[in-house]
């Protein structure tokens, strides 16, 4: 077994393509065919379904995949040292606009001070098509905001409430009412985020069931733009609570109770079970769960945290 062919197979099981792993491998199609036929000989079983242009793994190829990743990080290490290296350290979250800018600023706060070398990507999106890129190997981690999810391929960190309100300026009349009903709120005028997001659909879901709906003046995905709107007293919005908490106008803002409307939803950080937790994974799951306690009875990954040596241990309990 050849680590060519080790690494030939888990970049066509990432990019589940032949041609387009043969094309960023620098091989041809041809020469990759024959490096997995070979390891498939080798291993007796068969590696890949190719249905069409579809590549998916088969169940001894799944196996093959959780095994192979912590050899080749091994590989890796082994190969830094030995040319004296330092170790690439780099870092790939898929993130909801609001979770970004409510909770990355104290995570980068962090990073700068204790690990510049770590270089960090966000990638911004729909919680569906974040959790698609993470099932691709295109990002390492994933944390949205939406109904509670689950698939069998992904490690759930954590789930947390958010609860999704109504939010105006300190200065409108609504803020000093005690007793507000929904279609009171909704006649006002509303500064709100795409229809496409998760909570502003179940808005609009809610609404229509109870023959009512909200008219915009304006749909944005910026939230920090959204809030500055309506401190400046000209309308009201409908988002996660934690947006109008961390905001720099929170000051400004009052989230309203709307006695016969309430609705929440779940932050929830995945990655997968099939990828191998690398140092900068580890780095970031601690500093999530030390902000977002895990509830009692749910399984996470339990990392101890060595300042002195920036290193994290995942001891994986139950908590």
């Amino acid at each position: 077994m050849e680590l060519r062919e080790l690494k030939s197979f888990l970049k066509i099981m990432e990019l589940e393509s032949f041609s387009r792993a043969a094309k960023e491998l620098g091989y041809s199609q041809s020469a990759l065919s024959v490096q997995i036929h070979s390891l498939e000989n080798e291993l007796g079983v068969r590696l890949f379904d190719r249905l069409g242009k579809q590549v998916t793994l088969t169940p001894p190829g799944r196996q093959l995949a959780r095994r192979v990743l912590p050899i080749l990080q091994e590989v890796e290490e082994l190969e830094n040292v030995m040319h004296n290296r330092p170790p690439a350290e780099a870092l790939r979250i898929g993130m909801i606009e609001s979770l970004c800018k409510a909770h990355m600023p104290q995570v980068m706060d962090y990073v700068c001070r204790n690990l510049p070398q770590l270089h960090i990507t966000i990638t911004i999106d729909s919680p569906s098509v974040l959790l698609d890129a993470l099932n691709h190997n295109k990002v390492d981690l994933v944390y949205v905001l939406d109904k509670p999810l689950y698939d069998g391929k992904w490690e759930k960190v954590f789930q947390k409430q958010e609860n999704i309100v109504f939010v105006c300026s300190v200065d409108s009349p609504l803020a000093r009412e005690k007793d507000l009903k929904l279609d009171q709120v909704i006649r006002q005028p509303f500064f709100l985020t795409e229809k496409a997001d998760n909570y502003r659909l179940s808005l609009d879901q809610q609404l229509a069931a109870r023959q009512l709906a909200l008219n915009p003046i304006l749909e944005v995905s910026d939230t920090g733009f959204i809030l500055d709107m309506v401190q400046r007293g000209l309308g009201l919005s409908f988002l996660p609570q934690y947006v109008v908490e961390n905001s720099p106008y929170r000051d400004r803002l009052q989230i309203l109770q709307v006695k016969d409307f309430h609705m929440h939803m779940y932050r929830q950080l995945f990655y997968h079970k099939d990828k191998w937790l690398t140092q900068a994974m580890k780095v970031f799951l601690r500093l999530a769960l030390r902000e977002n306690p895990p509830d009692k009875g749910e399984r996470t990954p339990d990392f101890s945290w060595n300042r002195e040596k920036d290193s994290c241990t995942d001891k994986g309990s139950m908590i």
